[in-house]
């Protein structure tokens, strides 16, 4: 494979393409490189490359010409890849799929980038090593260079060390020893000194589980996974983000059609629905708040069925997620109930399909680490403006860049809890 890199600075990359296994591939010519500087190709005598940006601002911006100049000597150019924070994500399966070309082009931004009409000259991809602003894109290009390289056939002395390694299957990778048995009273795992190989790779397959699922949840979403993974997996331990999270159904104060307060009644399927996903990602409770006495009496009847009486031996796992669900005829009164439970005042976070938000799904879930939090549902056309008043913090709404958001209230809080807490796991 080749690889060109056009850079500002070509000796960055001097030593780090010299050394271990990459020097060692350069040698055996499974490697090789190009460093190009488009600074070689400017055309004033101060060899400028970066000019101050139209419609101004801080920092300088690399001008086309010295660049266009240099591209124009790569013949086989291959995948461009442009380094910039604005990129796509960089991950395995990209470094995967370009360790099979024959050659890869990888540009190195500086100051404040690149001219953006370079994007529209030549098909470049461009991609992020991280949610993070480097002083160029060199360092960028060597993380990327090392992960394409290493895939490479007769880079790496046994292959299998690039399929057992982090992300290659899914999965992040599973803890390593060597010699000696025992450091400073800690031992080796016994089990990888046993011998039993067979005991050895189930052991390595578990401890890799447990590792993404711990650091890394999310990745278990596209994982290849059999019926023993999942298995082990539902066995596993798990933190409840959860249990600091309530959901509660408001039926009064909430407007009607004309905007005027009112209050509705209570739908079954909404308890019944909201209880569940609410089961499903291990709340603390659920709250049905009305003002009606009679409805409340009516939604007590129907929880008492499903926890208490018939349905719940016709329908366990129904009875279990009903169990969740506390009557209230107030915000206050829930509030109160929260404080008597855990000992904290609640953080009250709002849902709307309207009005402006104020707290990000990341922001809440960093409050529920140490507080309790109501997340507030509302019936009817939406929470009255005095709920709102009260609120802490409120979600942005569901679709909130479309001109449609009109979404069933068992809708939105399914959707709104999966934002929250679907990679908790």
């Amino acid at each position: 494979m080749h690889i060109n890199i056009l850079t500002l600075f070509p000796e960055f990359f001097e030593s780090p393409l010299s050394s271990g296994l990459m020097g060692r591939a350069v040698d055996a010519g499974l490697l090789s490189f190009s460093l190009i500087n488009p600074r070689d190709f400017a055309t004033d005598r101060h060899k400028s490359v970066d000019d101050t940006p139209y419609g101004g601002g801080p920092g300088m911006v690399m001008f086309l010409p010295p660049l266009a100049a240099a591209m124009q000597t790569i013949q086989e150019p291959g995948a461009l890849l442009l380094m910039t924070p604005r990129g796509k994500p960089f991950s395995q399966k990209k470094a995967q799929n370009l360790s099979k070309s024959e050659s890869l082009t990888l540009i190195c931004g500086r100051y404040e980038g690149i001219d953006a009409r370079f994007e529209d000259l030549y098909p470049v991809e461009s991609v992020s090593v991280g949610d993070f602003v480097l002083n160029g894109g060199e360092s960028a290009a060597l993380s990327v260079i090392e992960a394409v390289s290493r895939l490479v056939p007769g880079f790496m002395g046994k292959i299998a060390s690039g399929e057992e390694e982090s992300f290659s299957g899914g999965l992040l990778e599973y803890p390593h020893y060597t010699r000696p048995e025992e450091f400073e009273g800690l031992k080796v795992p016994q089990i990888v000194t046993s011998g039993d190989h067979g005991r050895i790779a189930t052991w390595r397959r578990q401890k890799s589980l447990e590792t993404t699922l711990l650091r890394r949840p999310e990745l278990l979403e596209e994982a290849t996974l059999d019926k023993h993974d999942v298995k082990f997996l539902r066995s596993l331990p798990r933190p409840r983000l959860g249990r600091n999270l309530y959901t509660a159904l408001l039926h009064h104060p909430v407007y009607d059609p004309r905007k005027k307060v009112t209050a509705v009644s209570l739908t079954n399927l909404d308890l019944h629905d909201i209880s569940r996903v609410s089961r499903s990602y291990g709340l603390a409770g659920m709250y049905v708040q009305t003002i009606l006495a009679d409805q409340r009496e009516m939604a007590e009847r129907l929880v008492q069925h499903w926890v208490n009486g018939p349905g719940s031996r016709s329908n366990p796992d129904r009875a279990e997620a009903m169990s969740l669900i506390r009557l209230a005829a107030s915000l206050d009164e829930i509030i109160d109930d929260v404080h008597e439970r855990t000992g904290q005042i609640p953080y009250l976070a709002a849902t709307s399909a309207v009005g402006k938000a104020t707290v990000s799904a990341s922001e809440l879930r960093k409050v529920m680490d140490d507080r309790p939090v109501v997340l507030l549902f509302g019936t009817g056309h939406g929470l009255a403006r005095e709920v709102m008043d009260r609120v802490d913090g409120t979600l942005p709404p569901i679709r909130y860049m479309d001109d449609y958001n009109h979404l069933s209230v068992r809708a939105a809080a399914a959707i709104t809890l999966d934002r929250l807490l679907a990679d908790a796991y």
